[in-house]
């Protein structure tokens, strides 16, 4: 099973949401490491010191560090729902993009070593439910 390591910001519900469906996920504060102002490079250098993809919200930053090298474990970066913040909505949003994510890795059978994930929303009008695709880099 993968094992991740998620960025200082990235959403709890997420988070537990993962771990419900098996995954092994350390976050930022677990590891000691919240608060401290620890560049993306490190953050990035730590969880692949612990052979853990790096999960994330924060898109440019990663985006740009795993255009500089791919020695990493991997990356998968999360659509934020900012714009909702701590509405049902926003919830609902994560929870949706916590079973894409677990159907893509189902599906997908190459290590995520030195791949960039980045789960992006397709906006359809009328739909109840979120829709999301897979960019990868």
């Amino acid at each position: 099973m993968i094992k991740f390591y998620s960025n200082e910001h990235f959403p709890l519900e997420w988070v537990n949401e993962l771990r419900k469906l098996g995954y092994d996920v350390l976050t930022s504060q677990e590891a000691g490491q919240a608060n401290q102002s620890i560049s993306d490079p490190d953050v990035l250098q730590f969880a692949h010191k612990n052979d853990r993809v790096v999960i994330t919200l924060n898109r440019q930053d990663f985006i740009d560090l795993h255009k500089q090298g791919k020695n990493h474990s991997g990356i998968i970066i999360g659509k934020d729902f900012y714009q909702q913040e701590g509405s049902l909505k926003q919830k609902e949003g994560y929870l949706e993009q916590t079973a894409f994510l677990h159907n893509f890795l189902l599906n997908d059978k190459q290590s995520l070593k030195g791949r960039l994930i980045r789960i992006k929303k397709k906006n359809q009008k009328g739909l109840d439910s979120q829709l999301f695709a897979i960019q990868e880099y």
